[in-house]
């Protein structure tokens, strides 16, 4: 038995779905541009820096569509996957993703599940980890996050609580992989017995070089 882990943000996508969503709905009106712009480029910056806040982060990302009707950001959801999210599917992705066709899969993400439970079923992988949104019994969001987000050690958290509903541990796979671009997804890439670095940022791959890590390109 084994197991397959893929980030999703720069590594199955030539892009980050969660900045994406904030300039689609900066570009829809629903933002206004100067402010969210502005802070859409802080956030991201501190991400790529290792220096995120994603509790902050989260509530600002989910604010815009709280309380909002379920029906109005559904649909909002279908357009920014036609014009943002097809679009920087890596033409490599799908072949990485049959690679592991027999394995079990997971796409493991500090992007919120709203914005990424399509995206995952998209890409036809059958589970997944993501930050969770806080929902009311009609569907609206709260914009408030829910449970231990999975971001840097959380995600080790959440992978070891989602085997678990599986009935398995981490120990019951022969082999395991982890794909990420991230130096923010260090802590899991050196759990699982094959850490591969995808189109990595330069701490990433630094520490991939040293350890003899394999460097995957998916990137034109």
């Amino acid at each position: 038995m084994k197991l397959a882990l893929f980030d999703l943000d720069n590594t199955l996508l030539n892009g980050d779905s969660d900045y994406c969503w904030a300039q689609y709905l900066i570009e829809q009106g629903v933002l206004e541009r100067e402010f969210y712009e502005a802070k859409n480029d802080f956030f991201y910056t501190h991400y790529k820096q290792g220096t995120l806040d994603i509790v902050e982060y989260l509530n600002f990302q989910l604010g815009p569509v709280a309380g909002r009707p379920r029906e109005v950001i559904d649909a909002w959801h279908r357009e920014f996957m036609q014009a943002k999210i097809r679009p920087i599917v890596h033409p490599g992705t799908p072949a990485l993703l049959a690679r592991h066709g027999e394995d079990l899969r997971a796409i493991v993400t500090a992007t919120n599940r709203f914005i990424t439970a399509p995206i995952a079923r998209e890409l036809g992988v059958e589970h997944l980890i993501a930050c969770d949104v806080e929902e009311l019994p009609d569907g609206r969001l709260t914009g408030r996050p829910r449970g231990t987000p999975s971001f840097r050690e959380g995600k080790i958290a959440r992978v070891h609580e989602w085997l678990d509903t599986l009935g398995h541990r981490l120990g019951d796979f022969e082999e395991t992989w982890f794909y990420s671009d991230s130096l923010n997804d260090l802590p899991l890439l050196e759990l699982v017995s094959h850490p591969v670095a995808v189109d990595p940022d330069p701490t990433l791959e630094r520490v991939a070089g040293e350890r003899g890590w394999p460097v995957m390109r998916l990137k034109a």
